[in-house]
């Protein structure tokens, strides 16, 4: 099992995610990872989030505060089973979708991300 996964935005607790900077102005969003329905890698690119700090212009999806968000190339979509889904992009993508499925009861990751929705 992995240790843990954490930056300065995301942390993989050993019962939930912390998303900080989820709620304006700071709050965090928890996730417990038996809520988890599906985590999808994606691709960001400009119109598909990699420009959003914070926020979306997707009601579907909801982007936490990441400042670094435009140098990153990758980024998670979290189905909670609800109208909006947290789009979260890690530092290390890797450490943190091993962490995830770790802890979780989610299927492997499927071959190659596909490009991401607008956010």
């Amino acid at each position: 099992m992995s240790d843990g996964y954490r930056d300065r935005w995301i942390e993989c607790l050993p019962d939930h995610i912390r998303v900080r900077g989820y709620y304006f102005p700071w709050g965090s969003k928890h996730i417990p990872y038996g809520s988890i329905r599906s985590l999808r890698r994606v691709g960001i690119g400009t119109l598909t989030g990699k420009g959003r700090i914070w926020g979306t212009a997707n009601p579907h999806y909801w982007a936490n505060l990441d400042p670094g968000r435009p140098g990153k190339d990758v980024g998670f979509i979290l189905d909670l089973g609800g109208f909006v889904r947290p789009f979260i992009t890690p530092d290390d993508p890797d450490a943190f979708e091993a962490t995830v499925r770790a802890r979780s009861t989610l299927a492997p990751p499927s071959e190659g991300g596909r490009p991401g929705p607008v956010v």
